[in-house]
């Protein structure tokens, strides 16, 4: 059972990326997925989840109109598209998945899966 990040990469200032979150050994649509990121220095932060049921998506304010969740349940995959990234969101970003969507939005209690992680660098 593990969640697999990746789609990671370097982009220029203003650029975008599409990241991925498979799934093996469960079923993703039984689950609430989310994406989070952590910059060096800094705590991990929460940046958008999905809902299991009804696909109802929560962004943080600072990406908002810039990144969107989505998921392929038919694919067992959640995406994360990136858009217009600014140099102070590198960061790694990682993918979590629980059937509670409370436990993405507050992490009480954390996450039942975490992928790995996949770095993302927004640099000139």
């Amino acid at each position: 059972v593990q969640l697999q990040a990746s789609g990671g990469g370097l982009v220029q200032p203003g650029g975008s990326l599409r990241l991925s979150c498979a799934a093996s050994g469960f079923t993703l649509d039984e689950y609430s997925v989310g994406w989070f990121r952590q910059a060096p220095g800094k705590e991990r932060e929460g940046v958008s989840c999905i809902s299991a049921r009804d696909g109802k998506i929560y962004t943080d304010d600072p990406v908002k109109g810039r990144f969107t969740i989505s998921r392929d349940n038919a694919g067992n995959m959640v995406y994360l598209e990136m858009n217009s990234l600014k140099p102070d969101e590198t960061a790694v970003y990682y993918c979590a998945a629980d059937p509670s969507l409370s436990s993405l939005i507050d992490g009480t209690p954390p996450p039942s899966y975490w992928g790995q992680g996949t770095q993302v660098t927004v640099s000139s």
